[in-house]
């Protein structure tokens, strides 16, 4: 029986081979390999590790579409020291008969544009693609362009890589994108073989050589809650708390914004304290 290969399987077989070849060999007992590296395993020792056939490891790598218990793909994620978001993205790829998901919508619903335009500091909407579809004065102060960009060239991956202005806007740009594409691959997941996505993918693998050294990293992150930096044009720079809400009424959108960060409580020397860190 010939296994055929699946977009899903292919995805997931890519992730595997980068992951295994980035493997200490020291950190799981192993001697240096062919010409002494130090790093990477072949397809028979992870398939060892794991206590799984070297075909079944080999079909898994291929794309081929096997139905992969949740106990092999576990021993699998123990063998590559897969983190918890990396080990669900693999689950999510390899998980049989799950459906493609609806494609994601055009435009935001109005109750969410109102929500965000009633904020004084920036906030936007995306789709599961990071289209942006929706944004309000604030986020228009903080980036300008998006007000006049083509529709079609609305989304936020696309900006990050191929839009200078937001380069000179992002002081920290190498840190933020390789985190802003991390969080793109762990939500897509099964959703990277849609069209929608993959004419993405491949259009800024044309046009951005960071973008294309990037995506070969493979990283997989879930998205935290963290402080941003920004450098504004005229009024210097910023630092906000990067937040993201998903609507209970509106699961395949995501609200983020960017909430000022409040101003620590003065001590009596007039040094700054940070929240909580007063004896009482």
């Amino acid at each position: 029986m010939i296994r055929q290969r699946t977009p899903r399987g292919i995805q997931l077989g890519e992730f595997l081979t980068t992951r295994r070849r980035s493997q200490s060999r020291a950190a799981l007992g192993l001697p240096p390999g062919n010409r002494r590296s130090e790093v990477g395993l072949s397809r028979e020792e992870v398939a060892t590790l794991a206590g799984i056939s070297v075909s079944w490891y080999t079909w898994l790598e291929q794309g081929r579409e096997i139905n992969a218990s949740e106990q092999v793909l576990a021993a699998v994620a123990r063998v590559l020291h897969l983190t918890e978001p990396e080990a669900e993205y693999v689950y999510a790829l390899a998980s049989p008969g799950r459906t493609q998901p609806p494609a994601p919508p055009n435009e935001a619903p109005v109750h969410l544009l109102n929500l965000i335009r009633a904020l004084d500091f920036p906030a936007f909407i995306l789709t599961s693609d990071w289209t942006i579809v929706g944004w309000n004065a604030g986020y228009e102060w903080l980036y300008g362009p998006i007000a006049t960009t083509p529709p079609a060239e609305r989304n936020l991956l696309r900006i990050i890589y191929t839009d200078p202005r937001n380069r000179e806007l992002l002081p920290n740009w190498e840190r933020d994108s390789r985190s802003f594409l991390a969080e793109f691959r762990a939500e897509s997941g099964v959703r990277l073989s849609s069209e929608r996505h993959r004419a993405l993918v491949d259009s800024l693998t044309e046009l951005s050589a960071d973008f294309r050294a990037q995506w070969a990293e493979q990283a997989v992150g879930r998205f935290t809650s963290r402080q941003r930096t920004f450098t504004h044009p005229t009024a210097g720079e910023l630092v906000f708390e990067h937040h993201r809400l998903v609507p209970s009424d509106a699961a395949d959108l995501h609200v983020v914004i960017y909430a000022p960060v409040p101003e620590a409580p003065q001590s009596e020397t007039g040094m700054s304290v940070a929240p909580g860190s007063v004896d009482s």
